[in-house]
């Protein structure tokens, strides 16, 4: 038996309950770390030997795993020095006599079991099977609902907000596709957010975001309510989603702007069309008919790659059904109310009065509370 669990069940003779209860849970993660960390160890091996990988795929591979274990394995690493400095606090309070010294090690005890459980839960969220597509870059679509030339305002304040948070983390920003309005709005935006993590931050923004406010155009000062939906999805790479260009209808047209003026005179916006499912991508915005084309294919892939992956969803189970909500375009998932300066995110309950901050791209606070929400309930589906 490793020597670790020998001085665990020695530990476990004393101490409080809260204590025993931190010391019991490095059984059950000790059994996890030992697998993990021997896979550790072993790509560590293998990435100071390059010579015996396949090729720079596989390297990149390697290097990616060697990574996500290595976070897993340093939290882990610090976990057990914190048990071990908790077991020899509760020796000290079993077999020394020395007052002093034991109302040290009772302080220590203490402290020691709260960082004891805080490594714990950090651990537990640690091992939870990642989404695959967490570090993938991001298309956005944000379109405008109810509520006519107001909810196109409301789509163009939600791009600016995305916008700003992107710039807030590093990102970067690129306009696949757009249909403005004479008043400044969009009818629908589409980017990509290039970014790592980009859709492990931004994934719980799918779904209708509501707005109450007294337009600029209204006379009587009356609150509208109004809508736009969001969509995120994971940027497919071309391995991903496989598309026979048989099932593809391209037309090309020239590119018009609001009111019909033109904007070039020759055929350079492309729409294509995915005849199996129906689904179809214009693109208007580049100057040449090859950058509207890829672009079109790539809002394309990452559509029939979310399609593909909502209908396994539905297959394995009804997902995401909880706190944190389904994601559907159809869920009202947020308001932002302007007369009271309020944003609440109806999923998890949670409320902030500090709306203008928000549309300025200070949304850290709402997106960091739905990954915790979504962490709390996978936990729970797990039994843990």
């Amino acid at each position: 038996m490793p020597a670790g669990r020998t001085c665990l069940r020695v530990a476990l003779v004393g101490g409080t309950t809260a204590c025993r209860r931190s010391l019991e849970e490095g059984y059950h993660l000790l059994d996890r770390f030992e697998v993990i960390e021997a896979r550790y160890e072993e790509l560590t091996q293998l990435l100071a030997n390059p010579d015996q990988i396949a090729d720079a795929a596989e390297f990149s591979r390697v290097a990616k795993e060697h990574a996500d274990l290595g976070e897993i394995v340093a939290a882990f690493r610090e976990y057990e020095k914190v048990r071990s400095s908790l077991e020899e606090a509760e020796t000290i309070l079993r077999e020394e006599n020395d007052a002093e010294l034991r109302e040290l090690a009772r302080a220590e005890r203490a402290e020691l079991a709260e960082r004891l459980t805080k490594l714990e839960e950090q651990l537990k969220v640690l091992l939870l099977p990642k989404d695959p597509a967490d570090e993938k870059n991001v298309i956005m679509e944000i379109r405008a609902g109810t509520g006519g030339d107001e909810a196109a305002i409301f789509a163009a304040d939600l791009f600016r907000m995305y916008s700003r948070y992107a710039e807030r983390q590093g990102w970067r920003i690129e306009l696949l596709s757009a249909s403005s309005t004479e008043l400044g709005g969009f009818k629908e935006v589409i980017f990509m957010v290039h970014g790592k993590g980009a859709y492990s931050r931004l994934k719980f923004e799918s779904g209708v975001h509501r707005v109450q406010r007294v337009p600029e155009t209204e006379a009587q000062g009356r609150i509208h309510t109004s809508t736009a939906t969001v969509a995120v999805l994971p940027e497919a790479e071309e391995v991903e989603v496989e598309i026979d260009p048989n099932e593809l209808r391209i037309d090309v047209f020239r590119s018009s702007g609001p009111g019909g003026q033109s904007v070039n005179t020759t055929d350079s916006a492309v729409r294509i069309t995915h005849l199996p499912t129906g689904l179809v991508v214009s693109c208007q915005d580049e100057k040449s008919q090859h950058k509207n084309r890829e672009k079109a294919m790539r809002i394309l892939r990452a559509r029939l790659l979310d399609m593909a992956q909502k209908a396994q969803a539905e297959e394995l189970a009804q997902a995401r059904k909880s706190q944190v909500g389904t994601g559907e375009r159809s869920e009202r998932i947020r308001t932002y109310n302007f007369p009271q300066g309020r944003c609440t995110d109806h999923r998890i309950g949670l409320t902030l009065y500090r709306l203008d901050s928000i549309m300025q791209g200070e949304i850290e606070e709402l997106i960091d509370a739905l990954i915790a929400a979504d962490h709390e309930r996978r936990l729970k589906e797990q039994g843990v």
